[in-house]
Protein backbone atom coordinates (compact mmCIF):
# COMPACT_ATOMS: atom_id res chain seq x y z
CA UNK A 1 0.00 0.00 0.00
CA UNK A 2 0.95 3.61 -0.57
CA UNK A 3 2.44 5.69 2.19
CA UNK A 4 -0.83 7.65 1.89
CA UNK A 5 -2.89 4.66 2.86
CA UNK A 6 -0.25 3.20 5.77
CA UNK A 7 -0.19 6.00 7.33
CA UNK A 8 -4.02 5.57 8.44
CA UNK A 9 -3.71 2.35 9.32
CA UNK A 10 -1.96 2.75 12.38
CA UNK A 11 -1.44 -0.94 14.58
CA UNK A 12 -2.48 -0.52 17.79
CA UNK A 13 -3.51 -4.41 19.60
CA UNK A 14 -4.66 -3.79 23.46
CA UNK A 15 -1.77 -6.02 25.62
CA UNK A 16 -3.41 -9.60 26.06
CA UNK A 17 -0.03 -10.68 28.30
CA UNK A 18 2.29 -9.53 30.18
CA UNK A 19 2.75 -6.53 32.05
CA UNK A 20 -0.87 -4.14 32.47
CA UNK A 21 -0.83 -0.33 32.63
CA UNK A 22 -1.18 1.02 36.36
CA UNK A 23 -3.01 3.59 34.74
CA UNK A 24 -6.22 3.43 33.26
CA UNK A 25 -5.58 4.14 29.37
CA UNK A 26 -7.03 7.33 27.67
CA UNK A 27 -9.14 5.71 25.01
CA UNK A 28 -9.35 8.86 22.92
CA UNK A 29 -11.15 7.34 19.95
CA UNK A 30 -14.56 8.60 18.62
CA UNK A 31 -15.46 5.47 16.81
CA UNK A 32 -15.13 1.78 17.09
CA UNK A 33 -14.61 -0.79 14.50
CA UNK A 34 -16.31 -4.35 14.02
CA UNK A 35 -15.69 -7.07 11.82
CA UNK A 36 -19.72 -8.10 11.31
CA UNK A 37 -22.79 -5.46 10.40
CA UNK A 38 -24.55 -7.72 13.17
CA UNK A 39 -21.96 -7.17 15.96
CA UNK A 40 -22.45 -3.50 15.65
CA UNK A 41 -26.10 -3.69 15.85
CA UNK A 42 -25.81 -5.84 18.60
CA UNK A 43 -23.60 -2.95 20.30
CA UNK A 44 -25.99 -0.50 19.51
CA UNK A 45 -28.24 -2.15 21.91
CA UNK A 46 -27.76 -0.88 25.58
CA UNK A 47 -25.25 1.23 27.75
CA UNK A 48 -23.38 -1.80 28.42
CA UNK A 49 -22.83 -3.52 25.20
CA UNK A 50 -20.02 -3.20 23.12
CA UNK A 51 -18.09 0.38 22.33
CA UNK A 52 -19.66 1.93 19.25
CA UNK A 53 -19.06 5.46 19.08
CA UNK A 54 -17.64 7.57 22.46
CA UNK A 55 -21.19 8.72 22.94
CA UNK A 56 -22.71 5.89 23.60
CA UNK A 57 -19.88 4.38 26.05
CA UNK A 58 -16.11 4.44 26.03
CA UNK A 59 -13.79 2.19 28.19
CA UNK A 60 -11.99 5.08 30.00
CA UNK A 61 -15.40 6.72 30.74
CA UNK A 62 -16.82 3.60 31.75
CA UNK A 63 -13.48 2.50 33.71
CA UNK A 64 -14.75 5.99 35.58
CA UNK A 65 -18.79 5.19 36.01
CA UNK A 66 -17.76 1.66 37.71
CA UNK A 67 -15.22 3.39 39.87
CA UNK A 68 -17.68 6.08 41.03
CA UNK A 69 -20.95 3.63 41.68
CA UNK A 70 -18.41 1.37 43.74
CA UNK A 71 -17.59 4.72 45.94
CA UNK A 72 -21.33 5.76 46.30
CA UNK A 73 -22.33 1.99 46.48
CA UNK A 74 -24.83 2.18 43.63
CA UNK A 75 -25.30 -0.28 40.59
CA UNK A 76 -24.60 1.66 37.97
CA UNK A 77 -23.47 5.34 36.66
CA UNK A 78 -23.08 7.43 33.69
CA UNK A 79 -20.57 10.33 33.59
CA UNK A 80 -21.58 13.68 31.92
CA UNK A 81 -19.57 16.50 31.13
CA UNK A 82 -20.15 19.00 34.09
CA UNK A 83 -22.16 18.18 36.93
CA UNK A 84 -25.33 20.57 35.72
CA UNK A 85 -24.68 17.97 32.57
CA UNK A 86 -25.55 15.48 35.24
CA UNK A 87 -28.52 17.24 36.77
CA UNK A 88 -29.88 18.30 33.90
CA UNK A 89 -29.56 15.08 32.23
CA UNK A 90 -31.66 13.31 34.79
CA UNK A 91 -34.14 15.99 35.34
CA UNK A 92 -34.59 16.06 31.72
CA UNK A 93 -35.22 12.43 31.25
CA UNK A 94 -37.19 11.55 34.41
CA UNK A 95 -39.65 14.42 33.90
CA UNK A 96 -42.70 15.09 31.86
CA UNK A 97 -44.88 18.28 31.75
CA UNK A 98 -46.95 18.07 34.54
CA UNK A 99 -44.94 16.55 37.31
CA UNK A 100 -43.79 17.77 40.59
CA UNK A 101 -40.36 18.14 42.31
CA UNK A 102 -40.03 19.08 45.80
CA UNK A 103 -37.04 20.23 46.60
CA UNK A 104 -34.44 21.51 49.25
CA UNK A 105 -34.78 25.88 49.53
CA UNK A 106 -30.65 26.30 49.47
CA UNK A 107 -29.79 24.98 46.41
CA UNK A 108 -26.86 25.57 44.19
CA UNK A 109 -27.64 28.57 41.52
CA UNK A 110 -27.34 26.14 38.50
CA UNK A 111 -29.67 23.99 39.91
CA UNK A 112 -32.28 26.82 41.31
CA UNK A 113 -32.02 27.95 37.73
CA UNK A 114 -32.68 24.79 35.90
CA UNK A 115 -35.79 23.40 37.93
CA UNK A 116 -37.10 27.61 37.52
CA UNK A 117 -36.72 26.85 34.15
CA UNK A 118 -38.73 23.03 33.94
CA UNK A 119 -41.08 25.09 35.74
CA UNK A 120 -41.71 27.74 33.20
CA UNK A 121 -41.44 26.45 29.89
CA UNK A 122 -42.00 23.04 30.55
CA UNK A 123 -45.18 23.08 33.20
CA UNK A 124 -43.13 21.15 35.78
CA UNK A 125 -44.05 22.60 39.62
CA UNK A 126 -41.82 22.63 41.60
CA UNK A 127 -42.01 22.99 45.67
CA UNK A 128 -39.04 24.09 48.31
CA UNK A 129 -38.81 22.74 51.64
CA UNK A 130 -36.41 23.66 54.73
CA UNK A 131 -34.94 19.46 54.78
CA UNK A 132 -35.47 19.89 58.53
CA UNK A 133 -38.56 17.70 58.99
CA UNK A 134 -39.80 14.69 56.71
CA UNK A 135 -43.75 16.04 57.45
CA UNK A 136 -42.73 19.16 54.98
CA UNK A 137 -42.23 16.54 52.28
CA UNK A 138 -45.91 14.68 53.61
CA UNK A 139 -47.41 18.02 53.44
CA UNK A 140 -46.64 18.59 49.72
CA UNK A 141 -46.42 15.42 47.94
CA UNK A 142 -49.12 14.56 45.66
CA UNK A 143 -50.08 11.99 43.01
CA UNK A 144 -47.78 14.09 39.91
CA UNK A 145 -44.92 13.81 42.58
CA UNK A 146 -41.93 12.43 40.84
CA UNK A 147 -39.02 13.30 42.57
CA UNK A 148 -37.61 14.96 45.84
CA UNK A 149 -33.81 16.60 45.02
CA UNK A 150 -31.70 17.62 48.16
CA UNK A 151 -27.97 18.44 48.75
CA UNK A 152 -26.28 16.54 51.27
CA UNK A 153 -24.51 20.03 52.17
CA UNK A 154 -26.34 23.10 51.04
CA UNK A 155 -24.16 25.40 49.31
CA UNK A 156 -23.06 28.00 50.84
CA UNK A 157 -24.85 27.43 54.01
CA UNK A 158 -23.88 24.33 54.85
CA UNK A 159 -27.04 23.19 55.80
CA UNK A 160 -27.87 19.25 56.31
CA UNK A 161 -31.06 17.96 55.74
CA UNK A 162 -32.70 15.01 57.39
CA UNK A 163 -31.77 12.79 54.57
CA UNK A 164 -32.60 10.37 56.09
CA UNK A 165 -36.16 10.56 56.90
CA UNK A 166 -37.11 12.95 53.65
CA UNK A 167 -35.80 9.52 51.45
CA UNK A 168 -37.55 7.53 53.46
CA UNK A 169 -40.85 9.17 53.32
CA UNK A 170 -40.19 9.81 49.48
CA UNK A 171 -40.05 5.91 49.28
CA UNK A 172 -43.50 5.25 50.64
CA UNK A 173 -44.63 7.55 48.61
CA UNK A 174 -43.09 5.80 45.42
CA UNK A 175 -41.13 9.29 44.98
CA UNK A 176 -37.67 9.16 43.65
CA UNK A 177 -35.21 10.61 45.52
CA UNK A 178 -32.21 12.60 44.09
CA UNK A 179 -29.11 13.69 45.69
CA UNK A 180 -26.28 16.18 45.12
CA UNK A 181 -23.26 15.35 46.75
CA UNK A 182 -20.96 16.79 45.25
CA UNK A 183 -20.06 18.97 48.58
CA UNK A 184 -19.51 16.09 51.04
CA UNK A 185 -17.78 13.23 48.68
CA UNK A 186 -18.68 9.68 49.09
CA UNK A 187 -15.74 9.80 51.52
CA UNK A 188 -18.30 11.97 54.15
CA UNK A 189 -21.68 10.56 53.33
CA UNK A 190 -23.12 8.11 50.57
CA UNK A 191 -26.44 9.00 49.85
CA UNK A 192 -27.74 5.01 48.71
CA UNK A 193 -27.20 3.78 52.34
CA UNK A 194 -29.73 6.48 53.67
CA UNK A 195 -32.04 5.73 50.75
CA UNK A 196 -31.59 7.88 47.65
CA UNK A 197 -32.33 6.50 44.17
CA UNK A 198 -29.92 8.54 42.38
CA UNK A 199 -26.74 10.60 43.86
CA UNK A 200 -25.24 13.44 41.10
CA UNK A 201 -21.87 15.22 41.62
CA UNK A 202 -19.67 17.50 39.83
CA UNK A 203 -16.92 15.74 39.35
CA UNK A 204 -15.08 19.07 38.82
CA UNK A 205 -14.81 19.61 42.83
CA UNK A 206 -13.52 17.12 45.08
CA UNK A 207 -13.84 13.98 43.26
CA UNK A 208 -11.06 15.33 40.82
CA UNK A 209 -9.98 18.01 42.74
CA UNK A 210 -7.12 19.52 41.18
CA UNK A 211 -8.84 22.66 38.84
CA UNK A 212 -8.19 21.02 35.87
CA UNK A 213 -11.11 19.52 34.33
CA UNK A 214 -14.77 19.60 34.24
CA UNK A 215 -17.25 16.55 34.44
CA UNK A 216 -20.26 14.90 35.98
CA UNK A 217 -21.96 12.03 37.34
CA UNK A 218 -25.33 10.35 38.21
CA UNK A 219 -24.74 7.17 40.23
CA UNK A 220 -27.99 5.05 40.23
CA UNK A 221 -28.58 2.55 42.93
CA UNK A 222 -30.91 0.29 40.65
CA UNK A 223 -29.42 -0.32 36.99
CA UNK A 224 -32.68 0.09 35.71
CA UNK A 225 -33.03 3.26 36.36
CA UNK A 226 -29.91 4.03 34.75
CA UNK A 227 -31.08 2.15 31.74
CA UNK A 228 -34.22 4.58 31.72
CA UNK A 229 -32.01 7.82 31.67
CA UNK A 230 -29.22 6.48 29.10
CA UNK A 231 -31.40 6.97 26.30
CA UNK A 232 -32.19 10.53 26.88
CA UNK A 233 -28.63 11.70 27.88
CA UNK A 234 -27.09 9.91 24.81
CA UNK A 235 -29.76 12.16 22.56
CA UNK A 236 -28.81 15.38 24.27
CA UNK A 237 -24.73 14.47 24.19
CA UNK A 238 -23.39 15.96 27.35
CA UNK A 239 -21.09 13.04 27.33
CA UNK A 240 -17.52 12.88 29.09
CA UNK A 241 -14.78 13.46 27.20
CA UNK A 242 -12.43 10.16 27.82
CA UNK A 243 -9.35 12.76 28.32
CA UNK A 244 -11.40 14.49 31.39
CA UNK A 245 -12.73 10.97 32.84
CA UNK A 246 -8.90 10.03 33.38
CA UNK A 247 -8.10 13.21 34.56
CA UNK A 248 -10.89 12.51 37.59
CA UNK A 249 -9.80 9.08 37.94
CA UNK A 250 -6.18 10.58 38.27
CA UNK A 251 -7.35 12.48 40.91
CA UNK A 252 -9.55 9.50 42.80
CA UNK A 253 -6.81 7.64 44.99
CA UNK A 254 -5.94 11.04 46.92
CA UNK A 255 -9.24 11.80 47.62
CA UNK A 256 -9.76 10.44 51.43
CA UNK A 257 -6.63 12.09 51.93
CA UNK A 258 -7.71 15.49 50.78
CA UNK A 259 -11.22 15.31 52.27
CA UNK A 260 -8.99 14.68 55.67
CA UNK A 261 -6.96 17.65 55.10
CA UNK A 262 -10.06 19.72 53.30
CA UNK A 263 -12.21 19.15 56.73
CA UNK A 264 -8.94 19.31 59.33
CA UNK A 265 -7.91 23.34 57.81
CA UNK A 266 -11.56 24.08 57.72
CA UNK A 267 -12.37 23.11 61.48
CA UNK A 268 -9.63 26.04 62.33
CA UNK A 269 -10.58 28.21 60.20
CA UNK A 270 -14.05 27.87 61.37
CA UNK A 271 -13.59 28.10 64.85
CA UNK A 272 -11.59 31.32 64.74
CA UNK A 273 -13.62 32.61 62.18
CA UNK A 274 -16.49 32.63 64.61
CA UNK A 275 -14.57 34.52 67.23
CA UNK A 276 -13.38 37.54 65.25
CA UNK A 277 -15.40 40.11 66.02
CA UNK A 278 -16.15 41.60 62.15
CA UNK A 279 -17.37 38.24 61.44
CA UNK A 280 -21.49 38.11 61.97
CA UNK A 281 -21.96 34.11 61.54
CA UNK A 282 -19.98 31.07 60.04
CA UNK A 283 -21.69 28.19 58.49
CA UNK A 284 -19.11 25.23 58.58
CA UNK A 285 -22.25 22.22 60.06
CA UNK A 286 -19.62 20.60 62.33
CA UNK A 287 -19.70 23.94 64.16
CA UNK A 288 -21.86 23.13 67.51
CA UNK A 289 -23.40 26.78 66.71
CA UNK A 290 -24.71 25.40 63.03
CA UNK A 291 -28.41 24.89 62.73
CA UNK A 292 -27.49 21.48 61.12
CA UNK A 293 -25.16 20.67 63.90
CA UNK A 294 -26.46 17.34 65.50
CA UNK A 295 -27.90 16.02 62.11
CA UNK A 296 -24.88 16.78 60.39
CA UNK A 297 -21.99 14.60 62.93
CA UNK A 298 -24.98 11.52 62.80
CA UNK A 299 -24.88 11.90 59.01
CA UNK A 300 -21.58 12.96 57.71
CA UNK A 301 -17.69 11.40 58.79
CA UNK A 302 -16.29 15.21 58.54
CA UNK A 303 -17.44 18.62 58.30
CA UNK A 304 -16.62 19.34 55.09
CA UNK A 305 -13.88 21.49 53.33
CA UNK A 306 -16.53 24.66 52.53
CA UNK A 307 -16.65 27.24 55.36
CA UNK A 308 -18.99 30.18 54.73
CA UNK A 309 -19.58 33.42 56.82
CA UNK A 310 -20.90 36.92 57.03
CA UNK A 311 -19.64 39.73 57.42
CA UNK A 312 -20.50 42.77 59.12
CA UNK A 313 -21.05 45.75 56.63
CA UNK A 314 -23.36 43.54 54.11
CA UNK A 315 -22.17 43.61 50.22
CA UNK A 316 -19.17 45.95 50.34
CA UNK A 317 -18.00 43.95 53.33
CA UNK A 318 -17.92 40.63 51.25
CA UNK A 319 -16.05 42.45 47.98
CA UNK A 320 -13.62 43.92 49.62
CA UNK A 321 -12.91 40.81 51.85
CA UNK A 322 -12.60 38.56 48.79
CA UNK A 323 -10.60 41.35 46.78
CA UNK A 324 -7.89 41.72 50.02
CA UNK A 325 -7.10 38.31 50.01
CA UNK A 326 -3.36 36.94 48.88
CA UNK A 327 -2.93 33.01 49.78
CA UNK A 328 -6.76 32.42 48.61
CA UNK A 329 -7.91 33.40 45.07
CA UNK A 330 -10.77 34.56 43.81
CA UNK A 331 -12.14 32.17 41.86
CA UNK A 332 -15.79 30.57 40.94
CA UNK A 333 -15.46 26.55 41.59
CA UNK A 334 -14.34 24.77 44.98
CA UNK A 335 -13.17 21.93 46.13
CA UNK A 336 -9.23 21.99 44.51
CA UNK A 337 -6.55 21.65 46.50
CA UNK A 338 -6.12 25.32 46.48
CA UNK A 339 -8.43 27.55 48.88
CA UNK A 340 -11.00 29.73 47.08
CA UNK A 341 -12.81 32.41 48.12
CA UNK A 342 -16.08 33.92 45.86
CA UNK A 343 -19.19 36.49 46.77
CA UNK A 344 -22.15 33.69 46.45
CA UNK A 345 -24.99 36.29 45.85
CA UNK A 346 -22.78 37.94 43.26
CA UNK A 347 -21.50 34.61 41.48
CA UNK A 348 -22.59 31.19 42.09
CA UNK A 349 -26.57 32.40 43.20
CA UNK A 350 -26.84 35.48 40.92
CA UNK A 351 -29.89 33.53 39.68
CA UNK A 352 -31.62 34.59 43.08
CA UNK A 353 -33.25 37.66 43.30
CA UNK A 354 -33.42 39.07 46.70
CA UNK A 355 -36.24 37.45 48.34
CA UNK A 356 -35.20 33.99 47.23
CA UNK A 357 -31.75 34.72 48.50
CA UNK A 358 -33.01 35.16 52.06
CA UNK A 359 -35.11 32.34 51.72
CA UNK A 360 -32.15 30.20 51.25
CA UNK A 361 -30.29 31.75 54.20
CA UNK A 362 -27.49 33.20 51.94
CA UNK A 363 -26.79 37.17 53.03
CA UNK A 364 -25.66 40.06 50.81
CA UNK A 365 -22.41 39.84 52.93
CA UNK A 366 -21.26 35.99 53.17
CA UNK A 367 -18.48 34.86 51.64
CA UNK A 368 -17.60 31.60 50.29
CA UNK A 369 -14.47 30.15 51.22
CA UNK A 370 -13.43 26.61 49.75
CA UNK A 371 -10.61 25.04 52.09
CA UNK A 372 -7.82 24.10 50.12
CA UNK A 373 -4.63 21.70 51.25
CA UNK A 374 -2.61 24.62 52.19
CA UNK A 375 -0.85 25.02 55.60
CA UNK A 376 -4.16 26.40 58.14
CA UNK A 377 -1.43 29.25 59.57
CA UNK A 378 -0.79 30.53 56.40
CA UNK A 379 -4.36 30.33 55.27
CA UNK A 380 -5.20 32.20 58.81
CA UNK A 381 -2.29 34.81 58.85
CA UNK A 382 -3.98 36.22 54.92
CA UNK A 383 -7.73 35.70 56.29
CA UNK A 384 -7.15 37.78 59.36
CA UNK A 385 -5.44 40.30 57.33
CA UNK A 386 -7.93 40.83 55.16
CA UNK A 387 -10.67 41.17 57.80
CA UNK A 388 -8.82 43.64 59.88
CA UNK A 389 -7.76 45.93 57.11
CA UNK A 390 -9.08 49.64 57.40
Amino acid sequence: MDMQTRAVQVRHEPPTTGGRPLSVPIVQSSAFAFDSAAELADAMGGPDGAYVYSRRGNPTVRALEETLADLEGGAAAIAFASGMGAISGVLLALLRPGDHVIAGRCLYGGTYSVLSDLAGRYGVDVDYISGDDPAEFARLVRPATRLLHLETIANPTGRVPDLTGLLAEARRHGVLGMVDNSLASPVLCRPIEHGADVVVHSTTKYLAGHSDVLGGVAVFADAGVRDRVWPRTVELGACADPFAAWLTLRGLPTLPLRIRQHCAGAEILAQRLAAHERVAAVHWPWLPRHPSYDRARKLLDGGGGMVSFDLAGGREAGRAFIERVRVARLALSLGGVETLVTHPASTSHRELDDAALTAAGIGAGTVRMSVGIEHPEDLWADIDAALNRP
